[in-house]
């Protein structure tokens, strides 16, 4: 029997390499090459006859543009990560870490929409007893939902073409594979070409159709990078495993805004969404303790309150250390560099530790200012005001930059009782805002400055 041919493939940009390399010769990653049977040769393709059957050649600004419809799935966090609901037609890609709640979320969005939708749940992973059991113990009305165990790719696609559903749930796609291909299921390979088949399906019947991806150790999605290219949504699950809160936040939307967040409550009854996130991400002290500051971060259109909490102590080794929870740490570098120079704070002989409380993750500049003052409080061991709320982006100048949609964040600080505001002066409201009283600095030492006045 002649020996099977292989080959290399990159899990990032799906480049082939003839033999395994350190590093891969089209995106330059490294340790991305895996092992995979060479397939042979053929029209896959032969008879689909494109997205778009005959499609003239139109000039833009001759085609009407129209809203996209959308249909909600009766969960509201979930919809306003989405951008306001499924779209026919769209493919969603949904992954986090195992037992994180993934199934349980697409269960409930599913049984919701069997009401008014004809909805299937295709489960690779369990059997129909095992989802019906999850159904029971989440006591949900499941009554009109069509349930298909199976994994082989071309019964999958035999069963949308006959069940015709307006939702197909597809759980998870590395447990999918096609008889075309002889590479075993989660292969690159196969996930890759199980992702096309079904995404053009989407795209020529209108199905709506969401994938569940595995992640890696790294918490990225598993398989070719590709796999975020083809789709139109992709979806991450976020937070502890050991904590009862989810935090689902969108990557990728054609059809809407990304970094939206969306909160979750898990309960013995499944998913529950959160109506006041803010309230998670703030601790509940008696009295104020030093190296706590409370900023106002903004989350897709939604404006979130996030506590940020430092502890700077005496390094007793040679480095000391800079560790950071939920904000990136080599800006913390940078940010206790322009901390010294420009307001004479020195840290460099000191241990200092930032986290982000409730597990929520801040990539936005905004919390630039908010650090500073966490980390000023906790030096000079005294709390800040009572009622005080910050956020402001600082530049290596010692300038503090404005953030974007400023009035929006200092209403919703003010809504939650908020008194006091440290804020950019760019970002300083025309109107006064009832309750809540904003001070605006332009540098980093008058900000210091305002604070150990009111201290």
């Amino acid at each position: 029997m002649a020996k099977s041919k292989t080959q290399y493939s990159c899990t990032e940009c799906g480049g082939v390499s003839n033999k395994w390399v350190g590093q891969c010769p089209a995106c330059e990653r490294w340790n991305t090459l895996v092992e995979s049977v060479v397939e042979t040769s053929g029209n896959r393709f032969s008879s689909a006859q494109g997205l778009v059957k005959g499609a003239p050649v139109m000039r833009l600004a001759d085609i009407e543009a129209i809203d996209v419809p959308r249909f909600g799935t009766g969960i509201d966090e979930f919809d306003r990560v989405l951008g306001g609901g499924l779209v026919a037609g769209g493919v969603v890609l949904i992954g986090g870490d195992p037992g994180i709640g993934k199934s349980t979320l697409l269960l409930q969005a599913l049984a919701n929409l069997s009401k008014f939708k004809r909805a299937l749940y295709v489960s690779g992973e369990e059997s129909g007893a095992q989802v019906a059991l999850r159904a029971r113990r989440l006591v949900i009305d499941a009554e009109n939902l069509q349930l298909q165990a199976e994994i082989q790719l071309e019964k999958i696609l035999s069963t949308l073409a006959e069940e015709k559903p307006d939702v197909a749930v597809i759980d998870s796609i590395q447990t999918v594979y096609s008889d075309a291909l002889s590479s075993a299921p989660g292969s690159v390979a196969q996930v890759r070409e199980c992702a096309a088949q079904l995404t053009r399906v989407a795209k020529q019947s209108g199905i709506t159709i969401i994938l569940v991806g595995h992640v890696t150790k790294e918490g990225t999605l598993a398989g070719p990078r590709v796999l975020e290219h083809i789709v139109d949504t992709v979806l991450y699950f976020e937070g502890d495993t050991h904590s009862s809160f989810r935090l689902v936040r969108a990557f990728k939307n054609r059809f809407g805004a990304v970094n939206e967040l969306g909160v979750f409550a898990m309960t013995d009854k499944g998913l529950k969404g959160v109506s006041n996130p803010s309230a998670l991400f703030l601790s509940q002290h008696d009295t104020q303790v030093p190296g706590s500051c409370v900023m106002v971060t903004q989350e897709g259109t939604r404006p979130l309150l996030v506590e940020i909490q430092a502890l700077v102590d005496a390094s007793h080794a040679p480095n000391a250390r800079r560790l950071t929870v939920g904000l990136e740490q080599n800006r913390l570098a940078m940010l206790l560099a322009v901390l010294h120079k420009h307001a004479g704070v020195a840290a460099f002989d000191q241990d200092v530790f930032i986290n982000a409380v409730g597990g929520v993750k801040i990539t936005e500049p905004a919390a630039d200012l908010p650090v500073l003052l966490a980390i000023q409080s906790s030096m000079r061991n005294k709390p800040l005001p009572r009622g005080l709320v910050a956020f402001g982006e600082v530049g290596l100048a010692g300038e503090i930059r404005p953030a974007p949609r400023g009035q929006e964040r200092l209403r919703e600080a003010a809504k939650l009782g908020f008194s006091i505001a440290l804020v950019p002066k760019s970002n300083l409201p025309k109107q006064k805002i009832e309750g809540l009283q904003v001070i605006g600095v332009e540098r980093i030492d008058q900000a210091m400055n305002q604070i150990r006045e009111m201290q």
